[in-house]
C-alpha cells in the first residue's frame, strides 16, 4: 500500500455551495451521544447522499436527534469498535464511505474538499484526513496530536476494518493521498471524560497487547516516565502551555495503567491455569 500525496486540486466551493454526493455515505457508531450526534450529522447532511449510524441501545435522545438526519438507523448490541464499524461500513451501498466519530464534525472547508475531489475522479483508493484535536476546549497544536492523520474516506469496496480491540481503523487495498483540510474532534471537553475513556481504552488495549508484552514491575516506573518525556519534551507539549501539560501528564497515567492492566490480566490467567 503506497502513501501518496493528493494532488487532487482544494475546493474553491463554500459550504453552502456544497452539494450532495450521490456516491458518499457517512458511518457512525454511537452509544449515549446526544450532546453529539446532531452536530457530528449535520456537518456532513449537505454532501452525503447516505448517512448510517449503529446506535448500541442509548438511553437518551441519540436516536431521536439522528432521525433529523437519516432514517438509516441500526440499533444493536455492543460487540467491539472494529465490528460495530464493520457492521456500519456493511450496511453502505454507495461508492465512497467517510467515517466519523460521534465527536467529531466535517469542517466546511472539508466538506467542500470532499465535494469537489468526487466530483472529479480521485487518483487514490482511500485518503488520509488530518484532525484538529481539542483537549478542555483548546486545539492541541503539539503532543503528536496534530495533524493526526486518520484513513477516513475511502472506496467501499476496497475497505475493511483492522480486528483489534481499540485503535482499530481502515485498511484500504490501494494507494492513500492525503486531504488538507480538517475533521473537527472534541474528545476530551473535561478531565472526568478523559479519565473515563482511559479506564475503558486501558482494558481493551490490553487484550490486545496481553499475548505479545510481559509486564514487569519496571514498566510500572519506566514507561509512564518515557511517555510524558515523548509528549511533553520530544513532540513539544510544553508549547501547548497548561493544556499541553496535563495532556502529557494523562498520557503518561494511561501507560501506567495499561501495564497495570495488562499485570492484572496475565496474573488472573495464571491462577486459572494452576487450579
Amino acid at each position: 500500500m503506497h502513501r501518496k500525496k493528493s494532488t487532487q486540486a482544494c475546493a474553491t466551493l463554500t459550504s453552502m455551495e456544497t452539494v450532495k454526493m450521490e456516491n458518499l455515505a457517512v458511518i457512525v457508531i454511537a452509544y449515549n451521544e446526544e450532546k453529539n450526534i446532531g452536530d457530528c450529522l449535520g456537518s456532513v447532511a449537505s454532501i452525503a447522499n447516505e448517512i448510517i449510524l449503529v446506535d448500541s441501545f442509548s438511553q437518551d435522545d441519540t436516536v431521536k436527534i439522528a432521525h433529523n438526519y437519516t432514517d438509516k438507523i441500526f440499533q444493536r448490541h455492543w460487540t467491539g469498535f472494529a465490528d460495530q464499524k464493520q457492521f456500519a461500513l456493511d450496511q453502505a451501498t454507495s461508492k465512497w464511505v467517510l467515517n466519523l466519530d460521534a465527536d467529531e464534525r466535517v469542517s466546511p472547508e472539508l466538506s467542500a474538499e470532499i465535494a469537489d475531489l468526487l466530483a472529479g475522479q480521485p487518483q487514490f483508493e482511500g485518503f488520509r484526513i488530518p484532525r484538529k484535536s481539542y483537549f478542555l476546549g483548546k486545539w492541541i497544536r503539539h503532543c503528536g496530536w496534530y495533524p493526526g492523520y486518520q484513513v477516513r474516506l475511502f472506496l467501499r469496496e476496497k475497505t475493511r476494518v483492522s480486528q483489534s480491540n481499540v485503535h482499530e481503523g481502515f485498511i484500504v487495498g490501494g494507494a492513500i493521498g492525503i486531504l488538507s483540510q480538517n475533521i473537527i474532534h472534541f474528545s476530551h471537553p473535561t478531565i472526568e471524560e478523559s479519565f473515563r475513556k482511559m479506564v475503558v481504552y486501558s482494558s481493551l488495549e490490553a487484550l490486545d497487547r496481553l499475548e505479545r508484552k510481559q509486564a514487569r514491575w519496571y514498566h510500572f516506573i519506566g514507561n509512564p516516565l518515557a511517555e510524558f518525556f515523548k509528549k511533553y519534551i520530544a513532540q513539544k507539549g510544553f508549547l501547548d502551555g497548561i493544556h499541553g501539560l496535563i495532556l502529557s501528564m494523562i498520557a503518561a497515567t494511561l501507560k501506567m495503567m495499561l501495564y497495570m492492566r495488562i499485570w492484572e490480566k496475565q496474573r488472573q490467567r495464571s491462577t486459572s491455569v494452576s487450579k
